[in-house]
């Protein structure tokens, strides 16, 4: 059973009409010493309630008379009251659950519910609402110097603010056995945050390991991740999966939203119940790890309505982090760049003693569309090129320097009106003709009058 480390008793608010369901949750959360329950059978009273009173969760009947357990959580969206809700809902009602989600529910529980179910659901939203506390705690001016867990984080050296402010998110979500899902852009570090994320958290003692859901076939991945077992014919190696590699660590799983329907079922089982089973074997498993997921698109999109499950959805989102592309800090570009020289001299016995001006300023001016990733391959391969002892603009690659020229043209390019560009470049010919508009007008290839009338609306 859930124990009470803090050894005091959190406020549970239960609210469904159902005398018998309520008295029920009444007596057993009483007997375990950790929740204090209050029971109310009158959803039109919860208002009231909640304004004289402080609960740490709340446990919410959605099918109720007078007022539905819905339009309390809209109430409750206005208002601004941001305690954790735990939806109870029948079988039945289970795609009602996961809308009630979207304004707010931590989570839901189909009745009849789990004893043990319901207590680590109840622990687990009082401990999302703790860290969430933490998290606006944070002070706004955040620095490496004030993170506990700073080696953590060394694989991703920055000096932004932004980047700053969410390493201490993220070592204050690692403090939990909370599930985090990590968005960004490809190349802009997700798996190192995961891993970030690992070592600052107690399970650091357990491995991190990770699985790509567009590495693997749809018809194999569910092996990858549960595990499988030898069939009938013998013709398939046994496979522990990832699950169970990950025992007492973190699994981090990238890509999520190419993960297939079957797949999303099976997983968000795991998160509901913590059991799962091998393919080609019926034996109940239980995992112990802690899930990061990664995605690079907007899963709440309608590009995904279809595909990926909404109940799965609004588990992993639940713990949210958010990594900005690197042309949003661009102070990052000459951090990295030494950090990946340095990181490659240390793996290779190499002696390169820095990067050139010349090349940092051609770096600092391109938007890097492929992220950190497109950063360290370029200087890598700005290092096998080199015969020199600093990096210089002559060891890119012709390729890399026509991405970078036309990747800082576009980045700066501003649409303009055609007649503003041809007027300027009719002046500027012009005055490269030293105020001869016949030789201007030669160079252009354009009648002399055309010339004198762009010179004088200039002079006008």
């Amino acid at each position: 059973m859930t124990e009470n480390p803090e050894g005091c008793t959190k406020k549970v608010l239960i609210v469904d009409d159902d005398v018998a369901v309520t008295n029920y949750f009444m007596v057993f959360l009483m007997q375990t010493e950790i929740f204090e329950p209050q029971v109310e059978n009158d959803s039109r009273k919860v208002s009231q309630l909640l304004d004289n009173n402080t609960y740490d969760v709340i446990m919410l009947d959605l099918d109720m008379p007078n007022i539905t357990g819905m339009e309390i959580m809209r109430m409750m969206k206005d208002t601004g009251n941001e305690t954790p809700v735990v939806i109870l809902t029948g079988a039945s009602d289970v795609d009602l659950a996961v809308k009630a989600m979207k304004y707010g529910a931590f989570d839901y529980l189909t009745k009849p519910v789990d004893d043990e179910h319901l207590l680590d659901v109840l622990s687990t939203a009082v401990e999302k609402a703790s860290l969430q506390q933490t998290i606006e705690e944070l002070p706004i001016e955040a620095t490496a110097d004030n993170l506990e867990f700073k080696s953590a984080f060394e694989h991703l050296p920055t000096v932004d603010p932004t980047m700053l402010r969410l390493f201490h998110r993220a070592e204050t979500l690692a403090d939990g056995n909370l599930n985090i899902f990590i968005s960004g852009e490809r190349g802009c570090g997700k798996k190192s945050l995961a891993r970030a994320v690992h070592k600052a958290s107690g399970r650091r003692e357990g491995d991190c390991c990770s699985v790509d859901c567009t590495a693997f076939p749809p018809d194999e991945f569910s092996g990858v991740l549960f595990g499988r077992t030898k069939d009938w014919s013998g013709e398939v190696d046994d496979i522990n999966g990832a699950l169970a590699d990950a025992k007492n660590g973190t699994l981090f799983i990238n890509n999520i939203e190419h993960m297939s329907p079957a797949v999303q079922l099976r997983l968000n089982h795991v998160l509901h119940t913590g059991e799962y089973y091998r393919d080609n074997s019926t034996e109940i498993l239980q995992a112990d790890v802690r899930f990061i997921v990664a995605s690079t698109h907007d899963l709440t999109s309608s590009k995904f309505q279809e595909s990926f499950s909404r109940d799965l959805l609004y588990h992993v989102m639940v713990n949210s982090l958010q990594i900005p592309p690197l042309r949003e800090r661009p102070a990052d570009i000459p951090v990295l760049a030494s950090f990946f020289l340095a990181e490659e001299n240390k793996r290779n016995n190499k002696t390169i003693r820095g990067i050139t001006p010349e090349l940092m300023d051609l770096l600092e001016q391109y938007f890097f569309p492929g992220n950190m990733r497109e950063l360290r391959k370029l200087v890598l391969s700005a290092i096998a090129k080199t015969t020199d002892d600093v990096l210089g603009a002559e060891d890119l690659s012709s390729y890399s320097r026509e991405r970078i020229t036309l990747g800082s043209f576009i980045d700066s390019f501003q649409p303009r009106q055609l007649k503003e560009v041809v007027a300027e470049h009719i002046l500027a010919t012009i005055k490269f003709s030293k105020g001869d508009p016949k030789g201007a007008a030669d160079l252009l290839g354009i009648d002399v009058e055309e010339v004198k009338k762009h010179l004088n609306k200039e002079g006008s």
